[in-house]
This record gives C-alpha cells, sequence and structure tokens, in this order.
C-alpha cells in the first residue's frame, strides 16, 4: 500500500458541488481534478487553442512535495487535449487556485464543461539540490551525445 500524506484543501466559491479531487481506482498514482467553469458557460478550444481552466480548489501543500498537474490520457488519445506545460508544477508555497492549461493539439473543437474530468494531480518529493561548478564534468559512456545521439534500433 502507498504512504499517505495529508494535505490541507481549500475549496473556493465557485468549486461548489463538485466533486473533491480523488483517486478514479485504488492503484491510480493522480486524482482527477474536475472543471470548475461557471455552469452553463463551457469553454470550447479550437484546434491550435489553449485555455486556463480553473479548478476551483486551493492546496498547501507541506514542505518537500510538489503537486504535478498531468493530462489524461483519454483524452490525449480520443481528442487530442492535453496539458500544455505538462507537467504543471504547483510548489509547497503557492496558495492560489488550481489551474490547468488545457491544449488542443486535435483536429476538432473540443468543449470543456463545468464538472469534467480534465487532468489528473500527482503529489511528489521534491529533492533541493546544490550546484557545485567545476572546470570539466567527469566523464561517462555516452558522453555529450544529444537527442538521437543513442538511436532508435531496439537494444539487444
Amino acid at each position: 500500500m502507498a504512504a499517505e500524506l495529508d494535505i490541507a484543501l481549500h475549496r473556493l466559491p465557485h468549486h461548489g458541488e463538485l466533486p473533491l479531487p480523488d483517486y478514479a481506482s485504488a492503484g491510480a498514482a493522480g486524482l482527477d481534478l474536475y472543471a470548475a467553469l461557471p455552469a452553463g458557460q463551457p469553454v470550447t478550444l479550437d484546434p491550435g487553442a489553449r485555455a486556463l481552466i480553473p479548478t476551483g480548489i486551493a492546496l498547501a501543500l507541506p514542505d518537500g512535495f510538489e503537486a504535478q498537474v498531468r493530462p489524461r490520457s483519454g483524452l490525449a488519445l480520443k481528442h487530442g487535449v492535453t496539458v500544455l506545460n505538462s507537467p504543471g508544477t504547483i510548489d509547497a508555497d503557492y496558495r492560489g487556485e488550481v489551474g490547468v492549461i488545457l491544449w488542443n493539439a486535435g483536429n476538432s473543437p473540443f468543449t470543456v464543461n463545468r464538472g469534467e474530468r480534465i487532468a489528473q494531480l500527482v503529489v511528489a518529493p521534491v529533492t533541493r539540490v546544490r550546484l557545485r561548478e567545476v572546470a570539466q564534468l567527469p566523464p561517462s559512456e555516452r558522453g555529450d551525445g544529444g537527442f538521437g545521439s543513442t538511436g532508435t534500433a531496439p537494444l539487444s
């Protein structure tokens, strides 16, 4: 069983009766986020368009954690709709509304309605690093080979 972490959540007035983020299954890694758009005011994303969709919630993450806003695979596969800055990062010291930047990379308009599941939220630990400047990096097997340098053939 996965470890559990207590996180304070504030329901904003426009969230209203929408469900709180929850896991869709026992093994799910992400909590479903819902569109907290005004009733009767859907947002239609034309192909190539993007919009900030409100969720109606704010969080108080503990120090040492972040929340990642990630796409829903079904929206991406069926409609070409994804989270533009995926994963979007919510820092532990942010207290504003969680928003989701949806982008329609598909070929048809996509309409977001109030209460639709639009993204998922994964909470993860954060490792803070201290950068240490050096004159030269230690060698590695790959070296400085960049994009595509490891090829596309299957590994044997």
